[in-house]
């Protein structure tokens, strides 16, 4: 075998789709090296890439996250095969930078949150998933949200993750004893990958830093890239950049048929009027006079 490409598909109503699976964090296709040179190589996964596209079933929707290592060979094979192909970005430390070269490297402010949050709070291992997701979903319900990820899909996960040393789950703990804020880091063979967080709304503001740094640290200790895996939003990089590390690109692929998208569209148009419709309810029930 020289390449493969993992996708779920599934049926909503009458339309096959293949979206990204819950708590998946990258997907896309793997292809074996041709040991060739630069030229050789690229259109090696180039036509790789192809083949593989070419028997992807048919489907309305499909949309993949990719690992950084694809490629701009696979990319343009699946921009051929008439898919959009997006960028966006994560952040990386290399572990051939030492670990006093990355706090050094660091932002004076970064740093200063860290250690007024050492002074206050200590990190520990979370050893049980259903404790890690007790938390996850009790900070949840006081922002009146719920876990989008399914409570049982994330704590049976996590326990595999604990089972197979595959990442740690770690506790910011007041000296209280009450748990702060947790995060879940996830390794494979190369790096290791902030996962999940979750913080109680009165944490100590370095909470969550001090638990990164810590797995900055763990990342160092096992000579693994430590990857913050994706940035979502401006805020989010403000924050993550305070902590160094090399912006890294990772493409995305979709494809929508346009009945599909069409769809989704009077879907969308429908959701938002039954929404105002019920707000309008809801502004004209507490403003109407009582009767007494």
């Amino acid at each position: 075998m020289i390449g493969e490409m993992p996708y779920l598909l599934v049926t909503k109503g009458v339309w096959k789709v293949s979206e990204m699976p819950m708590l998946t964090r990258c997907l896309g296709p793997v292809i074996r090296s041709s040991g060739g040179n630069a030229d050789d190589e690229w259109r090696h996964r180039f036509n790789v890439c192809d083949k593989l596209v070419k028997q992807l079933p048919p489907s309305a929707f499909f949309e993949q996250q990719m690992d950084p290592r694809v490629s701009e060979a696979e990319a343009i094979a699946f921009a051929f095969n008439q898919f959009k192909v997006s960028v966006n970005f994560t952040l990386k430390i290399f572990p051939e930078q030492a670990e006093q070269d990355t706090w050094t490297h660091m932002r004076p402010n970064t740093r200063n949150v860290i250690r007024r949050a050492s002074e206050q709070l200590s990190v520990q291992e979370i050893r049980c998933a259903k404790d890690f997701v007790r938390f996850y979903d009790a900070n949840l319900g006081v922002r009146q949200q719920r876990n989008m990820y399914g409570s049982s899909m994330m704590e049976g996960l996590l326990a595999e993750v604990i089972k197979r040393d595959a990442g740690k789950l770690l506790g910011c703990y007041g000296k209280d004893g009450q748990l702060q804020a947790a995060v879940a880091v996830v390794a494979d063979n190369t790096a290791l990958y902030y996962f999940l967080s979750s913080r109680k709304q009165d944490a100590h503001g370095g909470a969550v830093s001090l638990l990164i740094w810590t797995a900055i640290r763990l990342a160092h200790e096992r000579q693994l890239v430590f990857d913050f895996d994706g940035i979502s939003n401006q805020g989010i990089l403000m924050f993550l950049s305070g902590f160094g590390g090399k912006l890294v690109r990772r493409f995305e692929i979709r494809r929508m048929r346009s009945d599909y998208s069409a769809f989704r569209k009077i879907h969308r148009n429908i959701k938002a009027t039954v929404e105002s419709a019920g707000n309008l309810l809801q502004r004209v029930k507490g403003g109407a006079p009582s009767a007494d």
